[in-house]
């Protein structure tokens, strides 16, 4: 009987660990995610949309990655957001309290969240979001005007 070397032992060992993790609803690490092909920005209600694309199979891992929308009594979590893009006209600005549109030249699409003293909190790319993405994602983080 051959032995197994230390090296293929531990990588069977996290195999079956992940496995194990995954089975049973564990949040998977944000390189495990990246690998799955998953976002470090994702919402949880993404995950219920996969349904309608035929890709209910994702769903658990979906869920293993995603973060929850922030539920705080009704509050939002941010007193404004920067949405910063390379060219166009929007509404958005007119649509959210605190929100202000910033044309960059060159830039990819970033949306920077704002703290009550206006600095920056949280900054994210969202270069492969379209724009029904954007506003919903505003409606959880800002009000409305």
């Amino acid at each position: 009987r051959a032995a197994c070397s230390p090296y293929h032992f531990q990588t069977l060992l996290k195999t079956h660990l992940f496995l194990l993790l995954s089975a049973y609803g564990a949040d998977l690490s944000s390189e495990a995610c990246r690998e799955l092909g998953f976002s470090s920005n994702l919402l949880c209600s993404s995950c219920d949309l996969l349904g309608e694309f035929s890709l209910a199979k994702l769903q658990l891992n979906c869920r293993q990655c995603c973060q929850q929308e922030a539920q705080m009594d009704g509050r939002k979590l941010y007193a404004g957001a920067i949405l910063e893009v390379f060219q166009g006209e929007s509404e958005k600005p007119k649509m959210f309290k605190g929100l202000q549109i910033k044309y960059v030249r060159g830039s990819d699409p970033v949306l920077k969240l704002l703290d009550d003293n206006g600095n920056i909190a949280e900054e994210l790319s969202i270069l492969k979001w379209n724009t029904d993405s954007v506003e919903e994602f505003l409606s959880e983080k800002l009000d409305r005007i």
